[in-house]
């Protein structure tokens, strides 16, 4: 698939085309490597190899003098003066990936509690559960009944609700932050292979993203001080030469860093966790009936002139749309609206378990 893949900005409305890393060799592996090579393509998206793949492109002495960090600046457009640290100490791949950013003033974040916010710097498309929404995609991304694993009780809560999927490309900021504020309910691992999310590659490979490693956590926001849109699954889905997802939870700045566990209370718009470096998707899941997502979003899906590759894969027109971390997605539907306003949401946790295998 040579076909160009192209994405509105939101801050201009403008089409642009993205530049998609190794794409002539992911294009090989899933053109050919699967259908042909099955074993070498379970190698290739195995973990050892996505490892060393991670450790060649971002940590070794050849990739700072084959790949050199000033031609990759120069050719992804990154804005060091976002930085935390002194541009001048972010002298390798993997540096670069894990800056940190003044997003309390770079990212500016929407004050109203209903509105639900972007948990990272990335392209988003949307999507619903309901067999009769106008957003409903057959399963291409995931399978519904797979992505919180095979095990999970959480489930049957998200039947028939929507789902918004965030791909980070490898030039962008690569912590999460928090869409929502709420307590933790649930976290836990998925074990699973490390597919690229490279969008030739997603369309062509059926379910990468339930097929991949992955991090899930349940965060129930009908709680004081919470964003009031009950249950909400934060997916961190790794991919090829994404190593790790690191938990780090800070309540200000990238102050105190924490793990995420059962019990903690979690802030909208704050650090969660960072991805060990190179492209990666971040999917979320909302109940039916509780939240709307922002219609202008929704809008730039359709719009007709967009070269997807999300387009061609699935059949109708599927644009994505560039956003920042903290900006809005969404709002909260008011109580009242609900067909259980008044009731207590307790029910809808308290016979829930998971069984799925924590991972370390």
């Amino acid at each position: 698939m040579n076909m160009p893949h192209q994405y509105i900005d939101r801050e201009t409305a403008e089409i642009r085309t993205e530049k998609l890393y190794g794409d002539r060799l992911i294009n090989l592996i899933y053109n050919h490597g699967r259908e042909r090579m099955s074993a070498l393509f379970r190698a290739l998206t195995s973990a050892r190899t996505s490892s060393l793949l991670g450790f060649i492109n971002f940590d070794s002495l050849l990739s700072t003098k084959i790949g050199s960090v000033e031609r990759f600046l120069a050719s992804t457009g990154i804005d060091l003066g976002e930085c935390v640290e002194n541009p001048l100490h972010l002298d390798t791949p993997r540096k670069i990936f894990e800056r940190k950013i003044r997003y309390w003033r770079l990212r500016p974040m929407p004050m109203d509690a209903g509105v639900i916010v972007s948990p990272a710097d990335s392209k988003v498309l949307f999507g619903s559960f309901d067999r009769d929404s106008l957003l409903f995609i057959k399963d291409k991304f995931f399978r519904f009944d797979e992505m919180l694993g095979a095990n999970s009780g959480w489930r049957n809560v998200f039947a028939g609700g929507s789902f918004a999927v965030f791909r980070l490309t490898p030039e962008k900021y690569h912590y999460n932050h928090n869409p929502v504020s709420g307590q933790v309910v649930d976290f836990y691992g998925v074990d699973g292979d490390y597919h690229s999310c490279n969008p030739g590659a997603i369309v062509r490979m059926v379910t990468p993203h339930s097929k991949n490693k992955r991090y899930v956590t349940l965060i129930n926001t009908d709680v004081p001080g919470g964003s009031n849109v009950g249950l909400v699954a934060m997916i961190e889905v790794v991919a090829l030469m994404i190593g790790e997802v690191e938990q780090c939870y800070s309540p200000f700045h990238y102050d105190s860093p924490r793990p995420v566990s059962k019990g903690l209370f979690i802030n909208k718009g704050q650090p969660k966790s960072l991805f060990k470096p190179g492209s990666s998707t971040t999917v979320l899941f909302f109940q039916s009936g509780r939240i709307r997502f922002d219609g202008e979003l929704i809008a730039n899906m359709g719009r007709v002139g967009v070269s997807s590759r999300f387009s061609s894969g699935f059949n109708r027109s599927l644009a994505e749309t560039d956003i920042k971390v903290r900006s809005a997605i969404g709002r909260a539907l008011p109580v009242s609206d609900l067909p259980f306003a008044g009731s207590s949401q307790v029910n809808l946790f308290s016979n829930t378990t998971t069984t799925t295998e924590v991972l370390p």
